[in-house]
């Protein structure tokens, strides 16, 4: 069990600093960022066509991004098999997942890795986190 202390925590960013939100945690490379989330959305669920999103900073220094108004998602991956519904919010997780992966990959920043485990330490603690570490095994 996970005690206050260690308690990961999510909040949607507002309005009014949502400008700024993946500049801040991507730097030079948020708008490769940003495309790379939907491009993982939209492979990862063929239900996906877009709409908004919210972005949600955590307590830890992570953050994500999810799909607003939208219910549960068939997502799919085939190099691993993966084949099951999740909510949004744990459908953004994993989108964000995949997207920070490929982006650290092509970029290299050490920063994009750190973002990666701050927001797979908080998956472990979501509502969905089996469903979650299954699609991004």
């Amino acid at each position: 069990m996970i005690d206050n202390e260690t308690r990961i925590s999510s909040a949607v960013v507002v309005d009014e600093l949502r400008l700024n939100f993946l500049p801040h945690y991507l730097g030079a490379q948020y708008l490769r960022g940003e495309a790379l989330v939907f491009d993982w959305a939209t492979r990862l669920s063929s239900a996906y066509k877009g709409g908004s999103w919210d972005f949600f900073q955590l307590s830890n220094g992570g953050f994500y991004m999810a799909p607003a108004n939208c219910g549960r998602v068939h997502v799919r991956w085939h190099m691993n098999g993966y084949s099951d519904t999740m909510g949004a919010d744990a459908f953004g997780i994993v989108v964000t997942l995949f997207a920070l992966c490929h982006l650290a990959e092509k970029c290299g920043d050490d920063r994009i890795v750190d973002h990666y485990h701050a927001l797979r330490a908080y998956a472990a603690q979501h509502v969905e986190a089996a469903n979650i570490l299954r699609a991004i095994d």
